[in-house]
């Protein structure tokens, strides 16, 4: 079952450090099958009790994961030392639509951005113990937040929107305790949740966002959070539409005692209005990062929420990393400021390059979904055989396994490059890798 590897120790401890040391060096892959508990410990000697806390360990690690009678294996993405995430290997002459990145000439130049920071700096230079947030971005994000609808509350900042919601997940939950996520949704996120060691409840998604009646399930069922995409949910490119919000605040108001918390990366790229939920529930986070708009590597995501939550992920943060870097945050201020980036038309940018390929596929009977983002969502009959075949055509998309847990297969295409004269071979290419259906046709 192992292939050769031997699973060794007397102790949960020691067993759940063999295992990780394995899984870490490539001797346990991805998805591997590991032995059943009592089978495990006859072949080390050991109470079948001391095998199921070494597993909860490694579960509780995100190493692992258990599925009932269908057993324990490596998570397809464990977190453990010496091992990144699976990568797809674009070929050369491959056009790469995977990859879920900004436009980098829709990005602002951040050159003048960070001199003047660093100025800013000599003048002024941040010491241990100053505010963890820069007072001029605390200023401009709260103004942002009021605009939008977003409850008073406190703010501190993150190194991005996936730093954010894990601290606030820690800042409330313990290990075992249910996470209802969107399904499809954010594969990090859904890496994440089980890291973490907690447990993952499928919610629904459809073009207008979470479906009610699913969010209801998962909170009668017992999950302690949602976490919900407000705008250019990856992968559908979902946005929360006003009549959903209103849905989903009745189902809140049933569940007062849950922890929401509302990611909106996509501030800044997109061309809907925001529709926030927060306030509903005793503790919620919102979350804004600056990564799609401004660029990947300003590591910054603005928090704010009710007063305990954001307290204790300050406190948090001090006692690790202490802040995120006021150099940062003064470069985004000075961004923010000098309005480096017209958010309008970087909107409509991604929004016409959405809308040329979901016509396009449209008028070939393919069904695919896009409101907001980055993203095209394309439901697929078989993953497997239409990212092969489209390979072998010559374009790159993800598999809808790195973002779905029971969702229906799907296919991922990144937009944000897409040229106009690429849309047709891409549509005639996807159209060509679901075969033939009687309801569509080439144009």
């Amino acid at each position: 079952m192992l292939e050769g590897y031997r699973i060794e120790g007397r102790r949960a401890a020691e067993i759940a450090a063999s295992v990780e040391r394995a899984v870490g060096s490539g001797g346990l892959g991805p998805g591997q099958l590991l032995p059943p508990m009592r089978e495990l410990a006859a072949e080390l000697g050991v109470n079948p009790n001391t095998v199921a806390s070494a597993y909860r360990i490694l579960r509780e690690r995100g190493v692992i994961e258990t599925s009932g009678r269908r057993g324990s294996r490596v998570r397809s993405k464990p977190a453990t030392t010496g091992r990144d995430y699976a990568r797809m290997d674009v070929p050369a002459g491959v056009r790469d639509v995977a990859d879920g990145n900004p436009d980098p000439a829709l990005l602002p130049s951040l050159a003048k951005a960070f001199a003047a920071a660093a100025e800013q700096g000599d003048r002024e230079p941040v010491l241990y113990g100053d505010d963890l947030v820069e007072p001029e971005l605390a200023r401009i994000a709260r103004a942002d937040l009021d605009t939008d609808g977003v409850p008073d509350g406190p703010l501190t900042v993150a190194s991005g929107s996936l730093d954010a919601i894990e601290r606030v997940l820690a800042a409330h939950l313990k290990p075992g305790d249910t996470v209802a996520v969107e399904d499809p949704g954010w594969g990090s996120l859904l890496d994440l949740v089980p890291a973490l060691g907690l447990r993952t409840a499928p919610v629904g998604v459809d073009d207008e966002g979470p479906l009610p009646d699913d969010v209801q399930r998962a909170l009668a069922a017992g999950a302690r959070a949602l976490i919900v995409t407000d705008r250019a949910q990856n992968p559908t490119g979902a946005a929360v539409t006003a009549t959903r919000a209103r849905a989903l605040r009745a189902v809140l108001r049933e569940h007062p005692a849950i922890l929401l918390i509302e990611d909106d990366h996509g501030h800044g790229i997109v061309d809907l209005p925001l529709h926030p939920l927060a306030g509903i529930t005793g503790h919620w986070a919102f979350v804004r990062s600056v990564a799609k708009a401004y660029g990947p590597d300003l590591r910054l995501a603005v928090l704010t929420g009710d007063i305990t939550t954001v307290d204790r992920v300050s406190g948090r943060h001090r006692l690790g990393p202490g802040w995120v870097s006021r150099l940062v945050q003064r470069a985004v201020v000075r961004l923010w400021a000098d309005d480096a980036l017209d958010t309008r038309e970087v909107a409509a940018a991604y929004r016409a390059r959405r809308d040329l390929l979901i016509d396009a596929l449209a008028q070939r009977g393919v069904e695919s979904h896009g409101r907001t983002g980055l993203n095209v969502w394309v439901p697929v009959p078989d993953e497997t055989t239409a990212v092969a075949a489209l390979l072998h055509a010559g374009w790159a998309v993800a598999p809808g396994a790195r973002f779905r847990m029971s969702a229906p297969p799907g296919i991922r295409i990144t937009v944000a490059t897409l040229a106009p004269e690429e849309v047709s071979l891409l549509a005639d290419a996807i159209t060509r890798a679901l075969g033939p259906s009687p309801t569509r046709s080439y144009v």
